[in-house]
């Protein structure tokens, strides 16, 4: 090639490069990390993206210089010279790619092994998914129960998925960790949190109609804030007056977020208003304590009028152990007369 067309393909190449990086700097794509993993993933996804460039410059270089060197004259209507294969070139255009994923490949193992290796006092914590509800519950504190995961800076943090009905996916866009869960397969997740915050929890596999509400946060908090809360929420779950675990229970599960109760302070509108749960076991043609059990365990099986089904997860009151479900059945009882 003449240095005319070296320096003319060098330049297209440059442009190319050049608006590509200006896109790939200038826009936001990734949210600031939060965890470990985070750290570790962006810097493999900018050498990955840094190599997309390169490549993407040099293939539109080529383009560019072919279309406007070598494009026929309007009034051509031939087939062009024939054009024989050239070895050393087809070696070289294969040899690169193969460089570029091996070592792609190479760089992302080492970070994924890093990712998954668990570092000392894991927190382990269970998570069920099932349409539309994540439930988070902690064996250090006697399988308390919670709708949002809480967890501690600077901890390594290993989840243990299981899903209820169809498949979901378990994402905190600020942890780079996605994981799915399927039903009858256990699936485990790792990440340690480095940056205290909330953070959005987002199941990113359509699994249903609510699909678009199956939300929920995670909170980093610090070490002491975390051990303080566990232990708290762990010594009210577990607490014989029925009213205080009733209370915890009702709070750690996010049911205000759907539910009225002006003894809990919340007025939430998706599901019935709970003041009223008297009445609406009186229409129901069942004594209240019966009621309100039923509807935390099979919460099809009576539907107020002007509410829809499959509103309220069928299997949050199996997520609950015997003494979390008692206490919040006394809790609502309590509270619905005050009501």
């Amino acid at each position: 090639m003449r240095r005319g067309s070296i320096a003319s393909l060098i330049g297209i190449a440059i442009v190319a490069g050049g608006i590509a990086a200006a896109v790939a700097l200038a826009l936001p794509w990734l949210p600031k990390p939060a965890s470990n993993e985070a750290d570790r993933i962006d810097p493999l996804f900018w050498f990955v993206i840094a190599i997309c460039i390169v490549v993407f410059a040099v293939v539109i270089a080529v383009m560019a210089y072919s279309i406007f060197h070598f494009r026929a004259a309007p009034d051509d209507l031939s087939d062009g010279p024939p054009i024989h294969g050239h070895t050393g070139l087809e070696i070289v255009w294969t040899l690169i790619p193969t460089v570029l994923v091996t070592v792609i490949g190479i760089v992302s193992a080492i970070v994924l092994s890093r990712n998954d290796a668990l570092g000392a006092n894991v927190l382990r914590i269970n998570v069920t998914a099932q349409q539309f509800a994540w439930t988070f519950s902690y064996p250090e504190a006697n399988g308390l129960t919670s709708g949002v995961l809480r967890v501690p800076k600077d901890r390594s943090v290993l989840l243990t998925f299981t899903a209820k009905d169809v498949i979901h996916s378990f994402w905190v866009p600020e942890f780079s960790q996605k994981q799915d869960t399927v039903p009858g397969i256990t699936t485990k997740l790792h990440f340690t949190p480095n940056r205290l915050g909330t953070f959005p929890v987002i199941c990113t596999e359509l699994c249903g109609l609510g699909h678009s509400v199956m939300r929920t946060t995670a909170i980093v908090m610090s070490p002491a804030a975390f051990n303080k809360w566990l232990h708290a929420q762990a010594g009210a779950v577990s607490s014989p007056n029925g009213n205080v675990a009733g209370a915890a229970v009702f709070k750690n599960n996010q049911c205000g977020a759907c539910h009225t109760l002006t003894a809990a302070g919340t007025k939430g509108t998706i599901g019935p208003d709970l003041d009223n749960l008297a009445r609406d076991a009186q229409t129901a043609g069942q004594p209240l304590e019966a009621f309100i059990r039923e509807s935390i365990v099979d919460p099809n099986k009576y539907i107020e009028k002007g509410y829809p089904k499959n509103v309220m997860p069928e299997t949050f009151g199996s997520a609950l152990s015997k003494q979390e479900l008692d206490g919040l059945v006394q809790y609502l009882i309590s509270s619905s007369k005050k009501g």
